[in-house]
């Protein structure tokens, strides 16, 4: 394969007319600049360049070659001077594992007001703390913790579960039986609603319903969607309930688009870490994270 450097060179003495100027251009010595010339006139079979006193003049195939080859070879130049400067300003490109969700409410609004480069990446909680342990991503946000070598999880936001409805939803007798403490007559409210569930094992609504009923739901989800966005877009035109995180509903409820209903008989909360290999990862990093979650 050829090598770019040659190109680079080329170019150098096409614009600069001379040997030395491309030399001084490139920082690099003439003998090297007479070598890269040599070695593509060589590969290319054809001289490029008639060498004339204090001059170089392009052959026919010089200017065919340059024509050919400069918006390519400038692309590329571009594309190194943007990556050094990135470098130089400190601004280094962060791996983020993270809940669709979390992103999309909270996380995605501030990042263009970051003075970092980022790849996200969505996937199963399990997965992307995995990764963070095998060293192939920086961060992620976990709700579980764990004791592994080097590996810090730092508690920074909590979420709480909260159950919301349509808005066109007639919950006057659930706020009765809530008022009056009718735990009874709320559950019985609660299961002649049509449920939209992230999952069809209702880790979420069993949790809550434990919290609150001290029992285990008998709960026929009338929908499974493993998109909490998409079950908020679902109810906001349908009708019918679901149990979601605070952050996910806080808008939605403001513009009363969805009804808050119930934060249940004892709060349901997670504490979301975010985990790191301490190792691998530098205080400027870990900063700017915490900045996207707003801490």
């Amino acid at each position: 394969m050829i090598n770019f450097e040659w190109y680079r060179t080329f170019k150098a003495i096409y614009q600069t007319g001379t040997l030395t100027g491309a030399a001084q251009e490139l920082f690099i010595s003439q003998p090297n600049v007479s070598q890269h010339l040599a070695a593509l006139e060589a590969y290319i079979c054809h001289p490029l360049f008639e060498r004339q006193p204090r001059r170089m003049v392009p052959t026919d195939y010089g200017k065919l070659l340059y024509t050919q080859i400069i918006e390519a070879v400038e692309r590329l130049e571009s594309v190194e001077a943007d990556f050094r400067h990135a470098c130089s300003q400190q601004m280094p490109l962060t791996c983020i594992g993270a809940p669709k969700e979390l992103f999309q409410t909270v996380i995605a609004p501030r990042v263009s007001d970051a003075d970092a480069s980022f790849i996200f990446e969505f996937g199963p909680a399990k997965t992307m703390l995995e990764k963070v342990i095998k060293g192939d991503m920086y961060f992620t946000l976990s709700t579980t913790s764990g004791n592994e070598k080097n590996i810090v999880y730092e508690p920074v936001m909590e979420e709480q579960f909260m159950l919301v409805g349509s808005p066109g939803l007639d919950t006057t007798a659930f706020q009765k039986a809530l008022r009056k403490k009718d735990l009874v007559t709320a559950e019985a409210w609660l299961y002649e609603q049509q449920w939209y569930t992230y999952s069809s094992d209702l880790s979420v609504v069993r949790r809550f319903w434990q919290e609150s009923f001290h029992k285990r739901p008998l709960i026929k989800p009338r929908v499974v969607i493993p998109d909490y966005d998409g079950i908020l877009k679902a109810l906001i035109t349908g009708n019918g309930v679901t149990i979601a995180a605070d952050y996910m509903v806080k808008e939605p409820v403001r513009k009363k688009e969805l009804k808050l209903l119930w934060e249940g008989g004892e709060p349901v909360v997670n504490t979301i870490y975010l985990v790191y290999d301490k190792t691998k990862v530098t205080t400027s990093q870990v900063e700017t994270v915490k900045k996207l979650l707003h801490l």
